[in-house]
C-alpha cells in the first residue's frame, strides 16, 4: 500500500492533482481542504495517501495532513460511505467542523454534505462518535467558539465541562439539552452543569 507520495507538483485542480515521482506521473484525487494548501506547480509536494484498489479500478486519494487522511479512513469505514462521499465531506466542511459535527451528533449539519443525506449522516454519527479521540473532539468543539451566539457558547462550554468530568460527548450534549429544555431560566454554564449532574 502507498502511504505517501513525495514529488513535483505537475498539475493541480480543485479536486485533482498530478505528481511526478521519479519520472512517473501519479493522478491523485484530493479534497478542497488539501487543495487550498498545495504549493505552486513545479514545486515539491508531499501527500499522505489512500490507495484504493478494486476489481475495475485503481484510484489514489491524497491529503495534505495525516489528520485529513485519518478522517477519510474513518468515514469510509462507515457502511454505505465510499471514497467519493468521504472526499465530498472533507471538501464541504473544515476538518475541525466535521470532527465537531460528528462528536456533537449534529445530524442536520452533516446531512447538508453533498451525497450524504440524513440516514448516512445518522450512521456516521453512530459509528464514529466514539472513535474520535477525546482530544480531537475537545479541540474541534472549542475551535468552533468564534462568532457563536452567547447561548451556543454556553452549551459548548457546558458540554466541554461535562466531558472533562468523564462523560462522552454524546451523553454530555444530551444532558445539557435536557437541562435547557426543562429550565428556561438557566443563566450560567455553572448552573447548566450542576443541574445536569443532579439529573444523573
Amino acid at each position: 500500500m502507498i502511504t505517501f507520495l513525495n514529488g513535483v507538483l505537475v498539475e493541480k485542480q480543485p479536486m485533482r492533482v498530478v505528481l511526478d515521482v521519479g519520472g512517473v506521473g501519479y493522478e491523485v484525487f484530493i479534497p478542497l481542504s488539501s487543495y487550498d494548501r498545495l504549493p505552486i506547480v513545479g514545486n515539491n509536494c508531499k501527500l499522505f495517501m489512500f490507495d484504493c484498489v478494486r476489481e475495475d479500478q485503481h484510484t489514489l486519494y491524497g491529503f495534505q495532513s495525516e489528520a485529513e487522511r485519518r478522517m477519510f479512513l474513518l468515514l469510509i469505514s462507515v457502511t454505505g460511505v465510499g471514497p467519493k462521499i468521504a472526499l465530498s465531506a472533507l471538501s464541504g466542511m473544515l476538518l475541525r467542523e466535521l470532527t465537531a459535527a460528528i462528536a456533537g451528533s449534529d445530524i442536520k449539519r452533516l446531512s447538508q454534505i453533498s451525497g450524504l443525506g440524513k440516514k448516512k449522516a445518522e450512521r456516521i454519527v453512530v459509528e464514529l462518535r466514539d472513535k474520535i479521540g477525546e482530544g480531537e473532539a475537545l479541540a474541534a468543539l472549542t475551535g468552533t467558539g468564534a462568532g457563536l451566539p452567547e447561548e451556543d457558547m454556553k452549551i459548548r462550554d457546558a458540554v466541554l465541562a461535562l466531558v472533562s468530568l468523564g462523560y462522552k460527548q454524546y451523553d454530555a450534549r444530551t444532558m445539557v439539552k435536557k437541562v435547557l429544555e426543562a429550565n428556561r431560566d438557566v443563566v450560567s454554564v455553572e448552573d447548566i452543569v450542576r443541574k445536569a449532574l443532579a439529573s444523573v
